[in-house]
């Protein structure tokens, strides 16, 4: 008998959290949904190989959670969050993998994903998340929370040191972020090419980069953090 067997076999009531499950390793994916299955509170409506498996079924299920695996065959986990919210918006999703990558953490809460847990959580913390992640909240390792403080604050520590530019910098820092060459740059501000060494000089000294790519990294990290902090209108 299944998961989803089992879980209809319980005494369920209108309160149950519906989690669905997407993950290609059978055997870990057959683990969280008896875990869930015999949870009191939750019933497992429905589990997935892959992503695109979950973005023909997910919509028909409606499940109030979803727990994801990144690394999936075909379509990633991120990619699959990314299509799947604006199907099922009120639908929590929570990333578990064995990643702890920086960059995966920011793709997949920028897909949509509201938490991010590692496949080592013990069962009774993953079923305390899933509760959360339900309730409104944005459950996380410590690990992975302080990779996100950590992040925030290297993000704070760029938007200072853009403050630091004068209005020329600025602008120069703007025509580097479009793609401009120096000499476009020249012509777009009716200064010489010099000037526009001089200017691409002083900035890469103010943010403590060697590169123009590491200084567009900067503008664009600061530019994206303040859109994350900035009241929704």
């Amino acid at each position: 008998m299944n998961a989803a067997s089992e879980s209809s076999g319980k005494k369920r009531n209108n309160m149950s959290i519906r989690v669905s499950i997407v993950e290609d390793n059978g055997r870990v994916r057959g683990s969280l949904a008896r875990l869930i299955a015999l949870t009191d509170g939750f019933e497992c409506v429905s589990e997935h190989g892959s992503g695109e498996d979950a973005m023909a079924a997910l919509p028909q299920a409606k499940p109030e959670v979803v727990l994801m695996d990144i690394n999936l065959p075909g379509m990633n986990g991120v990619e699959c969050v990314r299509q799947l919210k604006p199907l099922l918006p009120k639908t929590q999703v929570m990333m578990l993998t064995v990643y702890e990558n920086t960059d995966l953490i920011f793709q997949a809460l920028s897909a949509g994903a509201t938490g991010y847990l590692l496949k080592q959580t013990p069962p009774n913390e993953l079923i305390a998340a899933l509760r959360e992640v339900h309730n409104g909240g944005s459950p996380m390792t410590g690990h992975i929370a302080r990779k996100v403080v950590a992040s925030f604050q290297q993000a704070g520590n760029s938007a200072r040191e853009i403050e630091n530019l004068t209005p020329r910098e600025r602008e120069v820092l703007d025509h580097l972020t479009k793609g401009f060459l120096y000499k476009e740059i020249a012509e777009a501000m009716g200064i010489s090419y010099d000037t526009v060494h001089t200017h691409i000089r002083k900035i890469y000294e103010k943010l403590h980069v060697r590169s123009r790519t590491e200084a567009v990294a900067k503008h664009l990290g600061r530019a994206t953090s303040a859109g994350a902090s900035a009241p929704a209108r």
